[in-house]
């Protein structure tokens, strides 16, 4: 059995490198996407992950596919496509570590991921089934996501999302609120920022946007907030827990990280079992939690960043002296 099986976009992020010496920006190649990202952290953990999606038949997809390899996570769900290439996307950071994308999908290879495409013996043999919305933008991964995570869920998997809005991968809000919808009635575990709350909500506070979500049958909302920690909501309760204060370099892949550690955190649980979890437990999953995504942002890259058990438990012991 897998841990988790993630379906979705595995990319280049080509992220600052300094500059030359006429002062031009220089950018280095790192594995990146969402899904990816969360498995890397899953698997770096020790869960046993694997992967579906789709690359390009060039030098950057055999990268990839090298990188998930290293990774620990299981490719034989990885698909070459002989005619797009391989997804780009190129991150801006800002003074606090903060990055912006720029894409270079027109379109890439991710998603053109087809549901026959798909590899249903891997969520035959999955716990958990994770996906976000960059393979909603647009189809066929649409439609390979959206049948995926139907097919898991019917064959007893948790399904766990990550709305992960992009603005400029969708043709306009309305469309992106549409399509991030549509997934949720599937859902047990949802991750979101507090950004994405309202799109996928209409509300504008996260203690309501979250209840909201929760009454309409998720079990688990954990909000990402940045420098100031996260909050979960469950059926039995809900809280903040703080960041720690890390010397922040880049962001990219933080909240991946996090969701990566989540799911190793809850490995093994039944959907009675995350419901049987009080206060307690929560906010300890959530520390560590915090510490693996504050850990990922002291250096650069996503999964090249990641935290092991022992440097995040290492890293938690020494906050608690």
């Amino acid at each position: 059995m897998y841990d988790v099986v993630a379906l979705g976009e595995i990319l280049i992020d080509f992220t600052p490198a300094g500059k030359n010496s006429a002062g031009m920006q220089l950018f280095a190649q790192n594995p990146g996407g969402a899904p990816a990202n969360v498995l890397a952290m899953n698997a770096k953990l020790g869960g046993k992950t694997a992967f579906i999606g789709k690359v390009g038949r060039d030098n950057f997809g055999a990268f990839l596919r090298r990188t998930m390899v290293d990774a620990g996570i299981d490719c034989t769900g990885l698909v070459e496509a002989e005619d797009v290439a391989t997804t780009l996307a190129f991150v801006q950071l800002d003074e606090m570590g903060d990055r912006s994308f720029t894409f270079v999908r027109k379109p890439g290879a991710d998603i053109m991921l087809t549901w026959d495409e798909v590899k249903t013996e891997l969520l035959d043999r999955c716990r958990l089934f994770h996906f976000g919305s960059v393979s909603l933008t647009d189809n066929p991964s649409r439609t390979a996501t959206y049948e995926a995570a139907r097919y898991a869920k019917s064959q007893g998997a948790l399904i766990s999302y990550d709305p992960n809005y992009r603005q400029m991968l969708w043709p306009n809000e309305q469309v992106a609120i549409q399509e991030m919808r549509k997934p949720l009635e599937l859902v047990d575990i949802l991750k979101v920022s507090e950004a994405e709350m309202p799109l996928l909500t209409d509300e504008k506070s996260l203690e309501s946007g979250a209840k909201k979500l929760i009454d309409q049958g998720i079990a688990l909302v954990v909000a990402t907030l940045g420098p100031d920690g996260s909050y979960f909501r469950t059926r039995q309760s809900s809280g903040y827990c703080k960041a720690y204060r890390v010397n922040t370099i880049d962001t990219t892949g933080a909240g991946d990280a996090f969701v990566g550690s989540l799911h190793h955190r809850l490995s093994g649980l039944s959907l009675d079992d995350i419901n049987a979890l009080d206060e307690t437990d929560w906010m300890d999953i959530m520390r560590f939690c915090n510490a693996a995504a504050g850990l990922t942002t002291t250096r650069y890259g996503a999964i090249p960043a990641m935290p092991s058990s022992d440097q995040i438990q290492a890293y938690l012991a020494d906050k608690a002296t």
